[in-house]
């Protein structure tokens, strides 16, 4: 079973978007891929205003055109969406036939192999984060969104899973090498993490910082993984738990079966920089 993860995309096809979209598509032509996991910013800037936005077009419906994308994408908000109408961008799973949003979080349960589950949770990770809470001019539907309420069910979603496999999506990282503000990763740290390592989770994907980097922390089976942007990426040096970091743009290929979980770091140029590989 294989999907992709891409975020921190839309910049209307320019920098890497246009060609790392192509390397997509080709090669999904050669992997089975199932869908995209898209975590977060697929619009920049100001985010959306409505379903009838013309950056639909232009971030992502014309970019996204080779025939082998056009297959499910299941979508979590980023902090640039939560600049603008989130709901339009749940609302745009009824205008797009490939777009899947069906709320802010959300899980999905997958056939990892032959015998055993894979349980995706979608997460929704602004509103867990008090800057983006405190900042209702610039995030108007960030503190309006109830926390308390979403961890208790990525906590319950986790607990009553029989899953093998246990991924967690969402836009912020709770670990990663960036200059942006600490306390970003501190609350995710705090609200987060806990729940993570109690329920056995086996990876928490996420984007936002423009870069690859694989981190794992001491006393956690936890690996954690930033994809970089599908666009602009920006530059990384290791940090604390560092396996592996890269300033290339690209994207990441999840590949799994009963008892295996690979991820693929993939550059812009479609090469395969770095793999994590989990077995159990």
């Amino acid at each position: 079973f294989n999907f992709y993860v891409a975020n921190d995309l839309g910049r209307n096809g320019y920098y890497l978007q246009k060609p790392i979209a192509e390397l997509m598509g080709e090669m999904a032509a050669e992997v089975d891929v199932e869908f995209v996991a898209a975590v977060g910013d697929t619009h920049h800037f100001m985010g959306v205003s409505s379903v009838d936005d013309p950056l639909w077009m232009t971030n992502y419906e014309q970019i996204y055109a080779h025939p082998e994308l056009m297959i499910d994408w299941f979508a979590v908000c980023g902090n640039h969406e939560y600049r603008g109408n989130t709901q339009a961008v749940i609302d745009y799973s009824n205008v797009s036939r490939r777009w899947n949003m069906e709320d802010r979080y959300y899980s999905k349960v997958v056939d990892a192999g032959k015998n055993e589950k894979a349980l995706l949770v979608f997460v929704d990770t602004a509103p867990l984060i008090d800057k983006y809470r405190k900042s209702s001019d610039e995030y108007p539907d960030a503190v309006k969104q109830d926390m308390n309420k979403q961890l208790t069910w990525i906590d319950s979603t986790l607990k009553n899973s029989d899953a093998k496999w246990k991924i967690v999506l969402g836009h912020h990282p709770v670990y990663a090498e960036t200059k942006k503000s600490k306390s970003e990763r501190t609350d995710l740290q705090e609200r987060l993490q806990p729940i993570l390592d109690k329920n056995g989770v086996d990876m928490y994907l996420c984007g936002h910082i423009h870069n690859f980097q694989h981190i794992r922390m001491p006393d956690s089976n936890v690996d954690y993984v930033v994809n970089s942007s599908g666009s602009l990426a920006r530059k990384v040096k290791e940090t604390e738990g560092t396996q592996f970091c890269s300033s290339d743009a690209g994207y990441s290929l999840v590949s799994m079966n009963d008892n295996t979980v690979d991820l693929f770091m993939i550059n812009g140029d479609g090469k395969i920089i770095y793999t994590i590989h989990k077995e159990k």
